[in-house]
């Protein structure tokens, strides 16, 4: 399958006659209609999507984000960790930490263990001090679970719940939007593969702040895409993990909440590449002066995990 959707990708791509990454978006998402738009088909057109802005930007001598049209200089990062499996001491090492460093806000794993979540709450709230702190929940509950739980996660704080049901459940969505603490908000969307995913969850009314991840929802136009969409509901619009790419799409989009630092991400691209960005004071800032994506790939230490 995966053959398949490259193969027909390179075919509009070549016989396009255009380097155009606007141009050639919806030739390729509808180059790929019969072979299913969703999952593995959506992320090949985000990943095809990403290397025609890199290639584009680079051929003119500029950054992506000033082919996509630059709105901020730089924009806000949450540091994002905290899994399930840390207990609350390590929790609180991972959170302080970013606090340190000045990042505003920090997110952590929260549900798969619930009964434990209280004391690593408590040792992240420590942490972090005057941080905002959020948990992502990854659908890990039922609506009458998520609602109890939203009380529990409020007595430490906690600002930002993050799908506390299936992001395909947008009827508990809404409803919990509207009974959740106050002072707390309720996300989802990284899940969503394209902007009619979040046509639909904006016109239920189902988030406070819509995520969308670069690499699932059609790459930098597709992204472009939903932040127009969030804007039309007047709502910010947050980055989910790839935080280099997340840069270039958030300081490209007028209403950016934040992009999300996420622990994993941050080790691949240090391993994997020459240039990543550095956060300061929790904000990330892609060099204006760096054609492209501002990357090259450490191919040497790349090619040391290939197998056969």
């Amino acid at each position: 399958m995966a053959e398949v959707v490259a193969s027909k990708l390179a075919e509009v791509v070549v016989g396009a006659g255009t380097d155009d990454p606007r141009t050639l978006w919806p030739r390729m998402v509808a180059g790929l209609r019969n072979l299913g738009r969703q999952g593995l088909a959506a992320m090949a057109v985000s990943a095809a999507d990403i290397a025609l802005w890199d290639l584009y930007a680079r051929r003119r001598g500029v950054a992506v984000v000033d082919a996509l049209g630059r709105h901020h200089d730089d924009v806000a990062a949450y540091g994002s960790g905290g899994f399930c499996t840390y207990s609350p001491p390590e929790v609180a090492e991972q959170l302080g930490a970013w606090a340190g460093e000045g990042f505003e806000a920090v997110k952590m794993k929260v549900a798969r263990h619930p009964d434990e979540d209280p004391a690593r709450l408590a040792a992240a709230r420590a942490a972090v001090g005057g941080a905002t702190l959020m948990v992502d929940v990854n659908g890990a509950f039922t609506f009458a679970q998520a609602r109890r739980w939203a009380r529990r996660y409020a007595e430490h704080g906690v600002a930002w719940l993050e799908e506390p049901v299936t992001a395909d459940d947008r009827s508990s969505l809404r409803r919990l939007r509207a009974s959740v603490p106050a002072g707390m908000e309720v996300s989802a969307g990284e899940y969503g593969w394209d902007p009619w995913y979040f046509r639909d969850l904006l016109a239920d009314e189902a988030v406070d702040c819509p995520q969308a991840d670069v690499t699932r929802c059609g790459g930098f136009t597709g992204f472009a895409q939903v932040a127009t969409l969030a804007e039309a509901h007047h709502l910010d619009l947050s980055a989910h993990t790839a935080p280099l790419l997340s840069a270039h799409a958030g300081c490209a989009t007028r209403r950016l909440r934040h992009l999300e630092w996420f622990h994993d991400h941050v080790r691949i691209e240090r391993r994997f590449f020459e240039g990543w960005l550095e956060p300061r004071g929790g904000r990330l800032r892609p060099d204006p002066d760096a054609p492209g994506l501002g990357v090259a790939l450490r191919r040497p230490d790349v090619e040391r995990l290939a197998v056969s």
